[in-house]
């Protein structure tokens, strides 16, 4: 069950790493849209193609580590408040693809809430690792 549990946790901290470059993907095609400049296609396009798999990727580590909580001590909450930051992290993981789902070509209110969303995850990224690294001290 050990290395199991230090499998969940080195999967999620690479998933952690592929989301702060989506985050920055996802800055640098902002800056370049406002300032009015050219937009970095390629950015736009590896930033649409990873988003939807960097969800799935978090859901499956989400969905292992309660897995691993349920049959380690047979409920899902052992770790509170890891459990907690994690669904909510997920929540704001399917919030912000959802509403990639409205963005459209030319200027979009979606913009600003995906982008809103997307700076929550960045910050709730690191405190769930920080939390998951608790569960084993």
């Amino acid at each position: 069950m050990d290395y199991l549990k230090l499998l969940h946790g080195a999967y999620n901290t690479i998933v952690m790493a592929l989301f702060i470059r989506q985050g920055l993907l996802g800055f640098t095609i902002r800056r370049e849209r406002l300032a009015g400049r050219p937009l970095p296609v390629m950015a736009i396009g590896r930033h649409r193609k990873r988003g939807p798999l960097l969800a799935g990727m978090a859901f499956l580590g989400f969905l292992a580590g309660a897995s691993l909580s349920y049959l380690d001590h047979g409920h899902i909450q052992h770790h509170p408040l890891h459990f907690a930051t994690g669904a909510t992290l997920m929540l704001a993981i399917g919030g912000t693809y959802l509403v990639s789902r409205q963005i459209r070509v030319g200027a979009s209110p979606w913009r600003t809430v995906h982008f809103s969303i997307g700076i929550a995850i960045l910050f709730l990224y690191p405190l769930q690792a920080f939390l998951g690294l608790g569960v084993f001290l």
